[in-house]
Parts: C-alpha cells; structure tokens; sequence
C-alpha cells in the first residue's frame, strides 16, 4: 500500500493513500459491520430475545392470510383441534381466520398459547 505521511509538529496527523485503496478499505469496514450485526441478531434469535417468523407464513399473511390460519396450517393443527383445545367452536375460529369476527383478548392468548407463538404475531 502506497501511503504518504504528513506531519505537523513532527508528529504524523494524516494519512494520504491512493482512492482505490481507500475504497477498499470502507467496502472491509462496511462488511465488518455486516458480520457484526449478524452476529448480535443470531446471538439475540438464540436466547429468545428476538422473534422469527418462517417465510413460508410471512408470504401467507403477505397474501392475506389470516396470521392465525396461517401459524395453524404451518403447525398442521386442523381447526377443530385449535378450537377444542382453546375452548371456542370451530365456526367461531373459522369467522376470526375469516375476518368476520375479532377475537377476546382471552381468546388471542389462549391461541396464542396453544401455538406456542408470541401473542404479538397472531396480531
């Protein structure tokens, strides 16, 4: 690397390098950051600190799935098993996954509960 130095007082204040090798530079520093942040996203995934959402349910609610119908298929839990297992009917589940009704909030926890996902993403 061809660097130049200049000085002030005798001391070394600047470093002068050619442009291509300054780009280099950032592009590492750039990626640097990169893996850094990755780094704390997975060490936050892994103890529980950050939720994650499969893609596949992600593009079913992108696509207007109801979030609830969509973690439920994605669990294999046919609707009559959700619902006997929160206490609802499974016309009352299928108008919530329809839009046609809005659940309790005792209601979301406890399916929310039965999933075993956070209420937030049923939401």
């Amino acid at each position: 690397m061809n660097v130049q130095i200049i000085e002030k007082n005798g001391k070394p204040e600047w470093a002068v390098i050619p442009y291509d090798e300054y780009q280099k530079l950032n592009e590492a520093l750039e990626d640097a950051e990169d893996i850094n942040d990755i780094e704390k996203n997975l060490k936050a995934i892994q103890e529980g600190k950050e939720i994650t959402i499969p893609g596949e349910i992600t593009f079913a609610i992108l696509d207007g799935i109801n979030p609830i119908r969509a973690w439920r298929e994605h669990k294999m839990i046919k609707m009559n098993e959700l619902a006997k297992k929160v206490g609802i009917s499974s016309a009352y589940l299928s108008q919530i996954e329809n839009g046609k009704r809005n659940p309790t909030i005792d209601t979301l926890k406890a399916i929310a509960r039965e999933l075993r996902v956070e209420i937030e993403v049923l939401i």
